[in-house]
């Protein structure tokens, strides 16, 4: 379920590029919506199925904190919550046995990530611009919306609204009455816990300045991968889905290892700071704010830079006054795809965080583990509001921004 949105995307984006003349012309030759989407739609559509899984799969596999709350408690693991575990345990072969998960986990996701290439490079269709594709469902639509209902009801408005009565229960396990009904939590994380605002504060420079790094690095990568393509920029494009595609325990055992020792020359140490997180965002998160602006910058025409060079503009300036101004819609979209992404972020820092360095998903992690669970709770409640209140309020301001700025509205 937590994954379904990045299915959805992906699809959503092959569905809008079908070949809407071909489907047109099945209709005028008189097929049905059951017989165009049978044998029309659904083959087109192959790849992006395929593609999609491919994501759902990489993520389901590298994903730690799901796992790590649900099945660490009854001894149910997963490789990242086994390689955890095997951290944890320490002992003489623990540094072999967690490197030898690792590889195998780091295979299957280069295997995967091989595979989600392969099918998204088939997915390009090219049709004809316009209005998405219509299909009356008729008598059908009333049960569509009911199934629409349904499903929002089960995987997001019941789990919250179960996340917000366990946060106002007086102690876990107690049923919630309006008698016992108690904003306690609320102030013992608020007033009392000094670690609540040093993680909300590592969170937000953490995700602020993964998303601003991100962002500059991106645009003269993708400047350089557009403008002058090879077989490297192609194989590099590959390597960089794989930090993405990692499960964050082995990527943040790639960091332990890298900066477990002081940096030569300068002879400084990353281990135990949040340096080594927000390099560790910065490796996972890359590709996250890399493609929207490579996509943005695949749609500039080439002839505005060659226009610009044949009156005397340098590559400093046709960067300056035309690509850059071009593609800033899409690198804000990918600075917020990241600091969303890398605020609750818990996979990679759970490894890497140390004392004075803990990120919210740590505390709320480390929360849980210790039996808080209602403090927890009244965590997890802070920040989906305060997520949701940065989409409101990004939404609201939609109109006044270009065209492709918020993510979730392009």
């Amino acid at each position: 379920v937590q994954h379904a949105p990045r299915v959805f995307l992906t699809l959503r984006a092959n569905l809008l590029n079908l070949p809407k003349e071909l489907i047109e012309a099945a209709r005028m030759g008189g097929a049905g919506q059951y017989r165009v989407i049978r044998d029309m739609i659904m083959p087109l559509c192959k790849n992006g199925i395929l593609a999609a899984a491919a994501i759902a799969f990489l993520s389901g596999m590298g994903n730690f904190g799901i796992p790590a709350m649900l099945g660490i408690p009854v001894s149910y693991y997963v490789l990242p919550t086994l390689i955890y575990q095997r951290m944890a345990d320490f002992g003489p072969s623990m540094i072999n046995e967690v490197s030898n998960l690792s590889m195998l986990v780091a295979a299957l996701a280069v295997a995967v990530v091989w595979l989600q290439h392969y099918f998204q490079k088939r997915m390009a269709l090219t049709g004809l611009a316009g209005r998405p594709l219509h299909f009356n469902l008729g008598p059908w639509r009333f049960a569509a919306e009911i199934m629409m209902v349904v499903i929002l009801m089960a995987i997001l408005v019941i789990p919250l609204l179960a996340l917000a009565v366990s946060s106002l229960v007086p102690a876990q396990g107690v049923a919630l009455t309006l008698s016992n009904m108690s904003f306690g939590s609320y102030e013992q994380i608020m007033m009392s816990q000094s670690i609540t605002w040093r993680a909300f504060s590592n969170s937000f420079v953490l995700a602020i300045g993964a998303a601003f790094i991100i962002a500059v690095i991106s645009v003269p990568v993708v400047y350089w991968f557009n403008r002058e393509p090879s077989y490297l920029t192609t194989i590099t494009k590959i390597l960089m889905d794989i930090p993405y595609a990692l499960p964050g325990v082995v990527l943040s055992i790639a960091c332990i290892l890298l900066f477990v020792k002081p940096i030569p020359i300068v002879q400084v140490t990353l281990y135990g700071t949040l340096w080594i997180i927000l390099f560790a965002y910065v490796s996972r998160f890359f590709t996250v704010g890399f493609k929207p602006v490579m996509s943005s910058m695949m749609q500039i025409d080439t002839s505005l830079e060659e226009a610009a060079q044949l009156c005397g503009a340098g590559m400093g300036r046709r960067l300056r006054d035309i690509v850059v101004p071009l593609l800033a819609p899409a690198v804000f979209a990918g600075f917020i795809l990241v600091f969303l992404m890398a605020f609750n972020e818990l996979t990679v820092s759970a490894l890497l965080w140390s004392a004075g360095n803990e990120t919210i998903g740590v505390m709320i992690f480390n929360m849980q583990e210790s039996g808080d669970v209602v403090p927890a709770a009244a965590v997890s409640v802070v920040v989906v509001v305060l997520v949701a209140l940065l989409m409101l309020g990004l939404s609201l301001f939609a109109k006044r921004l270009p065209r492709g700025v918020i993510p979730w509205q392009n």
